[in-house]
């Protein structure tokens, strides 16, 4: 007997991805308006660049119980780690079905874009499921192409464990169209030796940050008080979050761009003092992206940054190994925690497959709390299940922080597809830059992009 395929997809990550990714579809037959909007989802993936091309399939999908399942994963810069997890689940997988297989295929980041597209338009070449970024859900909703999830994940056993922010970005229209597989969370990390020596605390609220940021530069002036960046957006929402501003708001129509409300104002205007001569000298860090600051404190030329859980391995493999600590980035208030934004990858099942309750079986394996467990210690993967976030926090102290910023609560950026297009036209970041150089005031520079931005909604 001829053996089906199963698709499955796995993909490779930088810490600047977390918020760019993947997703697909089934029985879909575009046209009239359809066919245009889709066009035109295709057009801003093109402008996007890292965003996903949007085109629907033709096609039916089936729920065969043998042959090979697909799996399409993201390639990663060090994959062998990652690989042996999935080869050990993959095992466990084919243990009880002897008439089953899987084959994964690695899909480069840069290249996924493509890949997606060419499974939007011709189901044949589509996996049975895939990893992709949550931040591209959006725009893969709207072809089709995954399947809604919602049913399954009520009826496994452990998806009330998974944590209900992290869970908010898996949907899309009131639908749940993945698994989460793993988040990613900023906090604040800080050098400890540095804070020792001028006899400063780790700073409680936003505003005490910027004044120890600008006494460290005063007393260290070899030294950024605090390295970040003008196109560094998820190191700056939390500022506009914490402030109670949003980055737009859906009035059941569409969406329209708040950033330049005046609380929204008053948080991206906090952050921009940040990148200031006694601070951050703009001629450095207005163009700082997140990688960029945090390999600025990684090789021991700032005092803090905001990074994530999985900057930690570029962390111990730079000068301030061993001389840091990590805490939630504070909020406005003493005590409180600003919203950190909710990045990470999903495992989604495409309509067109073949086989798709060996896919949701498979998905759920991987996803499990053993498997969460296994991808932590292979790839410090940020776990999704609460049960296995507090098992290794308890073991790990620096897990601690950004398991607490889950707990305080996290936030996402708009679900649109049109997301895609404002983060590749750089409008936040311009107008963080306009502010922090003086080139426009904070009203000009918000009011500007808020106007760009509702034209991309539009």
């Amino acid at each position: 007997m001829a053996r089906n395929a199963i698709h499955v997809a796995l993909y490779a990550t930088s810490d600047e991805w977390e918020s760019k990714i993947l997703m697909l579809h089934r029985e879909f037959r575009p046209g009239g308006a359809v066919r245009r909007a889709l066009t035109l989802g295709a057009t801003l993936f093109l402008l996007a660049g890292c965003a996903p091309v949007q085109s629907g399939p033709a096609g039916s999908g089936a729920d065969e119980k043998t042959g090979t399942v697909r799996v399409w994963l993201f390639d990663e810069a060090t994959r062998a780690p990652k690989e042996a997890v999935i080869n050990e689940a993959i095992a466990e997988f084919k243990a009880n079905r002897p008439n089953v297989d899987v084959d994964v295929q690695w899909v480069p980041v840069a290249g996924r874009a493509e890949k997606f597209a060419g499974a939007f338009n011709d189901p044949a070449s589509a996996p049975d499921l895939a990893e992709f970024g949550n931040t591209d859900l959006a725009g893969y909703a709207v072809t089709g192409a995954f399947a809604d999830l919602g049913a399954d994940l009520a009826s496994w056993p452990e998806g009330k464990d998974i944590d209900p922010s992290v869970l908010e970005t898996a949907k899309s229209g009131g639908k749940i169209y993945g698994l989460p597989w793993y988040t990613g969370i900023r906090a604040l990390y800080y050098r400890t030796d540095v804070f020792t020596e001028l006899g400063l605390r780790p700073p409680t609220t936003l505003a005490e940050l910027t004044d120890t940021a600008r006494r460290i530069r005063a007393k260290k002036p070899d030294l950024y008080g605090i390295s970040v960046g003008g196109k560094y957006t998820y190191a700056m929402l939390p500022y506009l979050w914490a402030h109670g501003g949003e980055i737009a708001e859906n009035d059941g129509t569409m969406w329209n761009a708040t950033v330049n409300s005046d609380r929204a104002k008053a948080g991206i205007t906090r952050y921009a003092e940040l990148i200031h001569d006694d601070i951050c000298p703009p001629a450095q860090c207005a163009d700082f992206t997140g990688t960029q600051s945090v390999q600025a404190f990684a090789g021991g030329k700032a005092a803090m940054t905001i990074g994530g859980d999985f900057s930690r391995k570029a962390m111990d493999q730079g000068a301030s190994k061993g001389k840091y600590a990590v805490i939630p980035l504070p909020g406005t208030e003493t005590g409180s925690v600003a919203p950190a934004f909710a990045g990470g990858n999903l495992l989604g099942v495409f309509r067109a497959g073949q086989h798709r309750g060996l896919a949701v079986d498979f998905v759920e394996l991987l996803g499990s709390a053993v498997y969460q467990e296994k991808m932590y210690q292979a790839m410090g993967n940020l776990p999704t299940l609460t049960s296995v976030q507090h098992k290794l926090a308890a073991n790990d102290p620096f897990l601690a922080p950004f398991v607490q910023s889950l707990k305080a609560g996290t936030k996402f950026v708009p679900s649109t597809p049109a997301w895609s297009k404002i983060d590749s036209q750089n409008l936040l970041p311009a107008a963080v830059q306009q502010i922090a150089t003086g080139a426009k005031d904070p009203s000009a520079a918000l009011n500007a992009a808020a106007a760009a931005m509702n034209k991309a909604f539009r």
